[in-house]
C-alpha cells in the first residue's frame, strides 16, 4: 500500500516528475483497477481499465513466465484464450496452450520487451505444443518455446507442423481476432500449402520480424469500447482484400534481409527528431484517462 501511495503521489502531486516514469508507473501496479473493463488508446500507446487475470493454470492451458506479471487481459481476450486452448487440444496441439505475455495488470507501456500489449487485447502463444500442464512456477521460468523459423529467416524448420497451421487458422477464423503476427517464413509456408478456395482467412496472418517461437494474436476493439482505437490500415486494406500471399510478403525474405544498394538519393535529415519509443513515453503521451486508471483502487 505504501508503494502504491508513492506511485499515486508521483502521478497526482508531482506530474512533472511522473512524466518521466510512465512505463515504471504501470509496471509497478500489482493489480487491475476496480473499474469497468475498457481498453484505452491504441495497442502501442494506451492502458486498460478493469483487466482480468488469466488463471495461472487451467484444464487446457498454462500461463508462462509468471515472474513477468503479464497474464492480464480484457475479459474478451481471456475468454478467447480459454476457447482457443480447448480448440488446441481438440486438434492435437499437445495438451492445449502455453500462453506468454498478455498485458500488465493495468496495461500501459512495459519496462522491457513489447512495444504493444498495452490495452489488454494482445497475447503471445508459444509454438511449443504442451506435453504437460502441471509445470511448476519455477519450471515455467526455465522451459523455452521452439523456433519454427530458420536462422536465416527464409524458411520454416522441422518444428513446423500442420497442427501449427491449423491452430492459427482456427484463431484467424474467430471473429474476435483482428490480426495475427508471425515470422514471414511462416506465412510463406502457410500460403504455399493453402487450398486455393480456402485462403481468405490468411489476410489476418501478418508477417513481422521475429516471432519465430510464438505467434501474436491481436483482438479487435470490443463492441462499445469507445476509448479503444481500431488499428489501421485494416488487414483487408493491407492485402487489397486478398490473402496477402503476394510480393509484399516476399519482400520480407528479399529486400528486408538484403537491402538494395543506395540509389544515390539524399539521405534523411540527421537532425530530424527521433520518434519516441514506448519506454520513453511520458504520461502526457498517453490518453488522459490513463491517469484515472493509475489512481483507481
Amino acid at each position: 500500500m505504501l508503494f502504491r501511495a508513492l506511485i499515486l503521489s508521483l502521478v497526482l502531486a508531482a506530474p512533472a516528475q511522473a512524466e518521466k516514469l510512465a512505463n515504471r508507473l504501470f509496471g509497478a501496479m500489482e493489480a487491475p483497477s476496480a473499474q469497468d473493463s475498457m481498453p484505452i488508446g491504441s495497442y502501442a500507446r494506451g492502458c486498460a481499465a478493469g483487466l482480468v487475470e488469466l488463471p495461472e493454470s487451467g484444464p487446457t492451458w498454462q500461463a508462462m513466465r509468471l515472474s513477468r506479471h503479464r497474464n492480464f487481459g480484457h475479459p474478451m481476450m481471456i475468454q478467447f484464450l480459454v476457447d482457443l486452448s480447448a480448440t488446441a487440444r481438440e486438434i492435437g496441439y499437445g495438451e492445449g496452450l502455453y500462453i506468454g505475455d498478455i498485458s500488465q495488470p493495468r496495461g500501459g507501456p512495459m519496462t522491457s520487451g513489447h512495444a504493444s500489449h498495452q490495452i489488454g487485447l494482445d497475447a503471445d502463444i508459444w509454438m511449443l505444443p504442451p506435453q504437460s500442464l502441471s509445470l511448476s512456477e519455477a519450471a515455467r521460468e526455465e522451459i523455452s518455446s521452439i523456433p519454427v523459423r530458420s536462422a536465416d529467416q527464409r524458411s520454416v524448420t522441422a518444428n513446423w507442423t500442420r497442427t501449427h497451421r491449423e491452430l492459427m487458422k482456427q484463431a484467424a477464423l474467430d471473429p474476435r481476432v483482428d490480426r495475427i503476427f508471425v515470422a514471414a517464413a511462416v506465412k510463406i509456408e502457410m500460403c504455399r500449402t493453402a487450398r486455393r478456395a480456402d485462403k481468405k482467412w490468411l489476410q489476418k496472418i501478418r508477417p513481422v520480424a521475429g516471432h519465430d517461437t510464438h505467434f501474436h494474436v491481436r483482438l479487435k476493439c470490443p463492441k462499445g469500447a469507445r476509448l479503444c482505437e481500431t488499428q489501421t490500415p485494416t488487414v483487408a486494406d493491407l492485402s487489397k482484400n486478398g490473402d496477402g500471399c503476394d510480393d509484399t510478403l516476399m519482400w520480407w525474405v528479399t529486400d528486408y534481409l538484403d537491402p538494395p544498394k543506395s540509389t544515390g538519393k539524399k539521405p534523411k535529415d540527421e537532425d530530424a527528431p527521433r520518434k519516441k519509443g514506448p519506454r520513453e513515453f511520458t504520461m502526457a503521451d498517453l490518453p488522459g484517462q490513463c491517469r484515472d486508471v493509475l489512481a483507481a483502487n
